[in-house]
């Protein structure tokens, strides 16, 4: 959605939850509170959210990160790559910055925690739906304490290549550091090829070693 976007247009939402009580719970609150706002489906998997978001085309999407099948933040990109025009809010337990930084790269619009109150919860779906993000305040913290350290680049990595590096020290296959980043393994692979280009080194062990001796990272005990 884009700016323009008028908040009096009733805004479509799609509740995505592999938990029955939670998406009622927040389907009650949201008919309670703000009129504007209609809930026209409700899925428990990624599968059902991209199959539902694809016939309905709804404005805003609340989504879940952990459930069966394709996850809430491989969904996320499947669905914003396709339909532009659909924001994503994320609803997660989760405050790791792997989970919102992940999310935010997928391209969600909003990372709210589960714990949030109604009114901020009607609010952002408003603030999303009009070209806005919403963040929860905890989250808005670690975002800004992040963007406030310039990045994070380390003799030319990124903060991501970075954490692929530190999950590669602890012996990580490229299956399991894309299982925990949620990425592909092809993204991994990529990300390890700029990793040995910057390192200048051919191998996960020489890139391991030269960050560890020139203490950019440090190994786990």
């Amino acid at each position: 959605m884009n700016e323009s976007t008028s908040i009096d247009k009733t805004i479509r939402v799609l509740v995505v939850d592999d938990h029955s009580i939670f998406r009622a719970g927040i389907i009650d609150r949201l008919s309670a509170i703000v009129s504007q706002i209609e809930v026209i489906g409700e899925g428990s998997n990624g599968i059902e959210a991209y199959t539902l978001a694809k016939k309905h085309r709804p404005n805003v999407i609340l989504m879940d990160i952990s459930m069966p099948g394709m996850n809430g933040i491989e969904t996320t990109k499947k669905i914003t790559s396709e339909f532009p025009d659909i924001e994503v809010i994320i609803l997660s337990v989760y405050d790791d910055d792997q989970y919102i930084n992940a999310s935010l790269e997928a391209g969600a619009s909003g990372y709210l925690l589960k714990s949030v109150e109604a009114q901020e919860l009607s609010e952002s779906i408003i603030k999303v739906a009009s070209g806005g993000s919403a963040l929860s305040s905890t989250i808005a913290r670690k975002v800004l304490s992040r963007i406030s350290r310039g990045g994070a680049e380390i003799h030319g990595l990124s903060e991501r290549e970075i954490h692929v590096l530190k999950l590669v020290a602890k012996g990580s296959s490229n299956k399991s550091i894309a299982r925990e980043l949620f990425l592909s393994v092809r993204t991994v692979e990529a990300h390890l090829h700029n990793i040995f280009e910057a390192l200048n080194v051919s191998s996960r062990t020489e890139a391991v070693t030269k960050a560890v001796r020139n203490k950019w990272i440090e190994l786990e005990q």
